[in-house]
């Protein structure tokens, strides 16, 4: 019997969505899918919840096109793509991108900070987040002379960055979004064929979306209450967003260069130079 058979009998029916919904939970976790929300969700006055949506649907969107598109490649081109990442040309590929981030790491929690602790840009962040999440302060006027023209071209505008924050963060994570990797597998190896496998895929991204989506309803109808746990995250993102993120982005590029440094017998040379 072989992988594919074994993984389709293993997991079926019930028994794969359970396993689908436990890997989107840990999926949710995410810089993308949790951390960015809940600083988003963090910006003070009358918050707009469909300004929310429109980055939670955008980066839902991006990671059900990316698994299908994995699905189907999984599909027709399992052969080629695993041909073409083990030959030595790509392995020198991984071995230069994971030697760069190794090294770049080391300059990623270099930020001078002011003597409250927070960085220069903080400040400007914390404007930016409002414009793009239309909040509206208690003392803030709205313009209500404004012509409708400029306020929909304002609200186009400010849609913008809340869509491309969604993308670039989709882009830096999905490759090393494991889960979703193990759980596009499954579907592939499943018998449900398509369309089902394309409705498994975006329920796996619903799911992944479902903590930010609950914290957005809680500081809706319970601001005093969410509030307090908001600020925690929020404050240890402030605090340690940078030497974990450069933690992190050091160790993945030295398993990278490791990898491809094992496939490529650059230690079986060292030891025979030895």
């Amino acid at each position: 019997m072989d992988i594919d058979s074994l993984l389709s009998t293993a997991f079926d029916g019930p028994a794969l969505l359970g396993v689908l919904a436990v890997l989107a939970l840990i999926d949710s976790t995410s810089f993308g899918t949790l951390l960015i929300p809940v600083w988003l969700l963090l910006a003070p006055g009358r918050l707009r919840p469909g300004r929310m949506l429109v980055y939670l649907g955008t980066i839902t969107a991006f990671y059900a096109a990316v698994g299908i598109m994995i699905a189907l490649g999984a599909t027709f081109f399992t052969d080629a793509i695993a041909a073409f990442f083990a030959s030595p040309v790509a392995r020198w590929l991984q071995l230069l991108l994971g030697a760069g981030m190794l090294v770049f790491s080391f300059t990623m929690d270099t930020g001078k900070k002011g003597g409250d602790g927070e960085s220069p840009r903080s400040g400007r962040l914390a404007r930016w987040r409002a414009r793009a999440m239309g909040v509206q302060d208690a003392g803030e006027q709205p313009a209500s002379n404004a012509p409708s023209g400029g306020a929909t071209t304002a609200t186009r505008a400010a849609l913008a960055p809340l869509m491309m924050l969604a993308l670039t963060a989709a882009l830096i994570e999905v490759a090393s979004m494991l889960p979703y990797l193990a759980g596009i597998g499954l579907i592939s190896a499943s018998d449900v064929g398509w369309p089902g496998s394309a409705g498994l895929i975006v329920g796996y991204c619903i799911v992944m979306v479902l903590p930010a989506l609950v914290l957005l309803v809680a500081r809706i109808v319970a601001l005093k209450h969410v509030e307090p746990l908001l600020q925690r995250i929020n404050a240890w993102i402030t605090k340690n967003a940078a030497s974990s993120t450069a933690w992190i982005v050091g160790i993945v590029g030295f398993l990278l260069a490791r990898d491809a440094a094992t496939a490529l017998g650059l230690f079986d040379a060292l030891n025979t130079l030895r």
